[in-house]
């Protein structure tokens, strides 16, 4: 039971037997006896400063002796007060003074020190401290460890401990690539990228909610129906070489969806991909719902990558985003950019179901990025694509530099500001060209890519790239450097030698009629198979057309996509175009490289003149080089 009253209270020390209002020497003496030293309290007082005795007291019972020490009317809580002041003004005074040492230490370690000052502050705190010597100046802000192993270095330092820490870095992945793969899988749960929805709307009201990151940089917006990627990756390559923090958004990806949004050349990084959805999630949900609510779809795949690498781009920052249209261009997602310069690569026919059955058709979409007053760079065209093309030019307004014909009525006129592939000449690993611009001609630039058409890819990457520098000509090591590190994978790509087997993304037959002329100008082989799937929607036998005049037989394979043509399907439409004889069909993938190899082989050659083509789609090229160990 509490006691009710003050006087029911038991007074402090009655628990050892201390007497109300006792004296110090009666606490004393009621704790140990008469026969105590009456010097005791004295030394008591003493332990309690931090002084050296000899004294085997209580702590517990030290407040006591103290409260009885003390003047009339002071109580045991006033003493417990006034000592915890006492040592909290201690702490303050020894914190102000190590304060003011770090300050000093850091200001004396980077400029304009005080010495004098700083010694007497040394001096200071070397006497408040007294044996207290082992504390290290750290400089304001500086990370753990920078100034030298503290204990968790110590520790990471040993077997035991690195091998903890790389446990740790283990643990912390793990848990990023599965959140990675729990974030592409809601992305992935959306609309394909073909199944179209023909609209700016969406993307536009998810960026205005955004604030507009697409307006922080400068853009270079590229469509086309062949080359797009390597034009892109090239771009974004000589960008970097002029010292300019670079992004690039391309489609498809052949190994990760992370490929697709790159930062200064690189991927993003899985948290890098997992924060920009994050960022941008709300947002598009918000979108989606006003969508359904008026009776529209949700945000297309497409659509929120879009978003994604607009908004991470203005995040990290850069200075010049490199943006691929997906399909078409002039309803396209990523013609909500306000892009500076515009890049159209050659236009041939695809994608017919959405863009139309002619070029002039497929040519007028894809004009459809061109901005007021930019600068337009367009490649050698069909006439039908080359006038439609010119309207747009007109009515926007831009300054065009267009590769052309020597033949074409528009050659040679002034102002025309032509662009040309001077000269070019194989190489080891590539090739060795000449290029020429509006600004300059650019001599002897190694290329580490194939064919032909790389060359004209590399000649709009380099208009491009002027145009963001004013129109100015570029420096010859920019040039050289930046186009020395392009790469394009997939793109005729060697995967393995002896037999040689090379693999590319081309899908339709203007792309594989390329391919082809420079299969055969760069590696010259004897005897060529095919391996091939194809996507249902594409010009089947168009492709299968311009392969069977190059390859002694081709192997039909399956395709890890619901839109792929059906093995026996595509097997019905290949004996048509090659003959029955000359048409192969496997179970997989794997099956199929091996009866190519085998069947290249079956010839009186040396290996070096047999080879493996794998082509049809960009999904069979990621396929081929997840199955053949490339990255």
């Amino acid at each position: 039971m509490v006691p009710n009253d003050q006087s029911e209270r038991p007074h402090p020390g009655a628990a050892f037997g201390i007497p109300s209002g006792a004296s110090g020497e009666e606490v004393v003496d009621a704790v140990f006896g008469d026969g105590v030293d009456r010097g005791g309290l004295e030394r008591l007082h003493a332990q309690d400063r931090g002084e050296e005795s000899d004294a085997g007291i209580d702590p517990d019972l030290l407040p006591y002796l103290q409260a009885a020490d003390a003047p009339e009317g002071v109580s045991l809580a006033d003493v417990r007060e006034a000592d915890r002041a006492r040592e909290q003004a201690a702490a303050d005074a020894q914190a102000e003074n190590l304060a003011a040492l770090r300050t000093l230490v850091a200001a004396s370690l980077l400029s304009g020190g005080d010495p004098e000052r700083l010694d007497a502050l040394l001096a200071e705190v070397d006497e408040e401290a007294g044996d207290e010597d082992d504390w290290e100046p750290v400089l304001p802000d500086t990370p753990p460890g920078a100034l030298g192993a503290g204990p968790r270095d110590a520790l990471d330092a040993s077997p035991a401990g690195a091998h903890a820490a790389a446990l740790r870095v283990a643990a912390a992945q793990v848990e990023v690539s599965a959140r990675m793969r729990a974030v592409e899988a809601e992305i992935l749960s959306r609309a394909p990228e073909h199944r179209v929805q023909p609209s700016l709307e969406r993307v536009e009201a998810v960026l205005d909610l955004l604030g507009n990151p697409e307006r922080a940089y400068r853009t270079v917006h590229i469509t086309g129906t062949n080359g797009k990627t390597s034009t892109a990756r090239m771009t974004e390559r000589l960008l970097a070489a002029t010292g300019l923090r670079t992004g690039r958004f391309t489609s498809p990806h052949l190994a990760t969806v992370r490929e697709r949004i790159a930062l200064d050349g690189e991927p993003v990084s899985e948290e890098g991909f997992i924060a920009a959805w994050e960022d941008v999630r709300p947002y598009v949900e918000m979108v989606d719902e006003r969508s359904a609510a008026t009776g529209g779809v949700r945000m297309s795949f497409f659509e929120v990558l879009t978003v994604m690498a607009l908004a991470a781009f203005a995040d990290y920052p850069v200075d010049v985003a490199v943006v691929e249209v997906g399909m078409g261009g002039q309803w396209d997602a990523t013609n909500v950019v306000r892009s500076q310069v515009e890049v159209i690569t050659p236009i041939g026919l695809d994608h017919r179901a959405w863009l139309g059955d002619t070029i002039e058709e497929i040519a007028t979409t894809k004009a459809g990025i061109v901005k007021d007053g930019a600068t337009l760079v367009t490649s050698l065209q069909p006439r039908a694509a080359q006038e439609a093309i010119a309207r747009a030019a007109a009515a926007h307004d831009v300054v065009w530099r267009r590769e052309l014909d020597p033949e074409s009525e528009y050659a040679g006129q002034p102002g025309a500001g032509e662009l040309s592939v001077a000269s070019r000449q194989l190489a080891v690993g590539g090739q060795l060209v000449t290029l020429a611009t509006a600004a300059a001609v650019y001599e002897d630039v190694f290329i580490p890519l194939h064919g032909s058409y790389q060359a004209h890819n590399a000649l709009l990457a380099l208009a491009a790239v002027e145009a963001v520098m004013g129109g100015r000509a570029l420096p010859a090591t920019v040039v050289q450097d930046g186009l020395a590190s392009a790469t394009s994978p997939g793109r005729l790509e060697v995967l393995r030698s002896s037999p040689t087997v090379l693999v590319d993304a081309a899908h339709n037959p203007h792309g594989v009629a390329a391919l082809v002329e420079a299969v055969e100008e760069v590696f010259g082989l004897r005897h060529l198979v095919a391996v091939t799937a194809v996507m249902a929607d594409k010009d089947v036998e168009g492709v299968l057309a311009e392969l069977e005049p190059a390859c002694d037989a081709v192997v039909c394979v399956p395709m890890d996509s619901p839109r792929a043509l059906d093995v026996e399907d595509l097997a019905a439409v290949a004996r048509e175009v090659f003959g029955p004889e000359r048409v192969r069909t496997a179970q997989t993938l794997a099956q199929g490289v091996e009866q190519a190899v085998t069947l290249s082989e079956g010839h009186d050659a040396p290996l070096t003149a047999s080879g493996v083509l794998i082509v049809g789609s960009v999904v069979l090229a990621a396929q081929a080089r997840e199955l053949l160990g490339r990255p």
